[in-house]
């Protein structure tokens, strides 16, 4: 029979994931559409801040760049998925030459002519 003498433990606000499970595609969907946002809101500063840069032209230039490069990135970024897991698979593996026993039931057979 069980006591009830043990304090109890407190509750913790979310669940412990034991599993390797991935997350699910509307969550997947967020974090994409939240690094799109992110990426293109980047972009945004980056092509103010060249013509605020104007004058100095090689920051003006880096500032241009990031402004023409990043859709390019943020659409990468956000039509990929996450990598497929790696599942371990067992194949049969032929032990190696030294873990091989000989069978003393059955002797090496010499032939002599």
């Amino acid at each position: 029979m069980a006591t009830s003498q043990q304090p109890a433990r407190p509750r913790r606000p979310q669940p412990v994931l034991i599993t390797e499970a991935q997350l699910s595609r509307e969550e997947q969907h967020a974090a994409r559409k939240k690094r799109y946002v992110l990426t293109m809101a980047v972009r945004g500063v980056s092509l103010v801040l060249a013509a605020v840069f104007y004058q100095t032209l090689w920051l003006a230039l880096i500032f241009a760049f990031l402004g023409t490069v990043l859709p390019w990135v943020a659409v990468m970024m956000a039509n990929d998925a996450p990598p497929k897991k790696r599942l371990d698979v067992n194949r049969y593996a032929p032990p190696r030459p030294d873990r091989i026993l000989e069978n003393p039931a059955r002797p090496d057979r010499v032939i002599e002519h």
